[in-house]
């Protein structure tokens, strides 16, 4: 569709040719960037589960009279002009059950209850940290909606969330803004969701838990917040089935996770926001999208050495067609998530091994055959074209020299194109050796760090209209 819509907006008719059951998301892709009915040729079945002479006839038999009509039938792009509530609109009254029960038909919900976001929650909720309610953020890229103050905050007494989380939801916002995190990718088919990771002095004074249960819900600092993200997602981005949410299964929302400042410190350790850009003592929201979790339990050992191989396996074990996001749909973009305990964190420490060494020393151990890797990223997932051997991408210099030492096809390959991609946090029960691992969406849901300003806001407060007389 965003091809389309460049070739549209310089005077060339287009026509998108799109899958079944994504007719929704391309409507709702082009009304948001502002050339809504575009038209479309919709295939037949799934491409990939069609011989190449099945998909050749029906492309001839359907698609052809399709794209002819569509390229012959001029649009007009504000003919489609979609109604919706403003802001200070209000949209339901009536009891909370009545309320509750709209919010879910409108798609508005979550499906969980919600608190009613009238006027005076959302004003208190914003007066308590000063920020003007009309200040735009930035634009959701996948529905052309804008992301302000006021928004953020609807959504976040939907959530439950307390009003001095308000700074911590901004820093969200920022990133979802960020066209470095790409947030218009938040609904693909694979179903990544995001993670929010919270750094600095101030996440426990917020409530924010960082010892057992750390990825749990339970917490209401955690678990409102993560619920916020999903909710905003939702109403101000459009990931709904019907529009931009296209997971073929999807996970339940993750709370947020925060990193042990404390056992950080103790360690002498960076925390997760130090890869990119910030300190020990700054207080930081970094969010990433990934594909799937397990937990490495039991992890036995009391030194570095006798750890690192299960650990490694772990993050192997996670890592799937997610591969092609070091070449293919990413270049070098994968970076999947360690998350120990502090007791295994403290064996590293111990032995005097910073993060840095963690992370090289995992470059050793997190290894797959190189036939797997090629057939993950070329074969069962066929999301590089050419099925290129490693070797061959190696040559051409796609890839770095360990992936092709030799042509060997059961030599060992790294995960990750260099040990910095690994990402390591130190969160959960202090008293147990586990470690969790999850698989990054690469580019679909970049890592992206903002401040989080806990601050009285600076700005020059906008008045909210007063209420009409009844």
């Amino acid at each position: 569709m965003r091809a389309s819509i460049a070739a549209e907006a310089a005077g060339y008719p287009s026509v998108s040719i799109i899958c079944e059951g994504f007719e929704g998301q391309a409507q709702a892709t082009g009304r948001g960037l502002g050339f809504d009915g575009l038209p479309v040729s919709v295939t037949v079945g799934h491409v990939d589960a069609q011989t190449a002479e099945e998909m050749e006839a029906n492309f001839i038999s359907v698609n052809v009279d399709q794209i002819v009509h569509g390229l012959m039938t001029p649009i007009d792009p504000g003919s489609f002009e979609a109604v919706e509530p403003s802001a200070l609109d209000v949209v339901a009254t009536g009891s909370i059950d009545h309320i509750n029960q709209l919010f879910v038909e409108k798609q508005w919900s979550d499906g969980l209850p919600i608190i009613p976001p009238t006027r005076d929650r959302v004003e208190a909720f914003i007066t308590a940290t000063g920020h003007d309610p009309w200040r735009q953020l930035g634009l959701a890229a996948s529905s052309g909606r804008d992301i302000t103050v006021w928004s953020v905050a609807v959504n976040a007494v939907m959530a439950g969330c307390r009003p001095e989380h308000l700074p911590v939801l901004l820093a969200a916002a920022e990133i979802l803004a960020d066209p470095h995190y790409g947030a218009e990718h938040s609904g693909n088919t694979t179903g990544a969701d995001a993670l929010m990771i919270l750094n600095g002095p101030n996440a426990e004074i917020l409530g924010f838990n960082s010892g057992p249960g750390a990825l749990r819900d339970g917490s209401p600092a955690n678990t409102t917040v993560g619920r916020w993200l999903r909710l905003y997602q939702r109403n101000v981005f459009g990931f709904t089935a019907d529009q931009h949410d296209k997971a073929t299964f999807g996970n339940s929302f993750r709370v947020v996770l925060t990193e042990d400042q404390s056992t950080l410190i103790d360690l002498g350790w960076d925390p997760v926001s130090a890869d990119f850009g910030f300190g020990i003592n700054d207080d930081v929201l970094t969010m990433a999208r990934y594909n799937s979790g397990a937990i490495v339990g039991s992890v036995f050992g009391s030194s570095p050495d006798e750890v690192l191989p299960y650990l490694g396996d772990g993050l192997a074990r996670i890592t799937g067609w997610d591969l092609t996001h070091l070449y293919g749909l990413g270049q070098g973009h994968y970076r999947p998530l360690l998350v120990l305990s502090p007791v295994l964190a403290r064996i590293f420490a111990k032995a005097g091994w910073s993060k840095e060494q963690v992370k090289t020393a995992l470059y050793q151990h997190a290894r797959i055959p190189a036939w797997r890797f090629e057939k993950l990223i070329g074969e069962w997932s066929n999301l590089t074209a050419g099925r290129q051997t490693l070797f061959d991408l190696t040559a051409a210099g796609h890839l770095s020299a360990p992936f092709g030492e030799s042509d060997d096809p059961d030599r060992m390959v790294p995960i990750v194109t260099e040990p910095s991609k690994f990402v390591i946090a130190v969160s959960g029960d202090p008293n147990r050796t586990n470690a969790y691992v999850l698989s990054h969406d690469g580019p679909h849901g970049d890592y992206t760090a903002k401040a989080v300003d806990n601050s009285l806001s600076a700005d020059l407060l906008c008045e909210v209209p007063p209420r009409a007389a009844t």
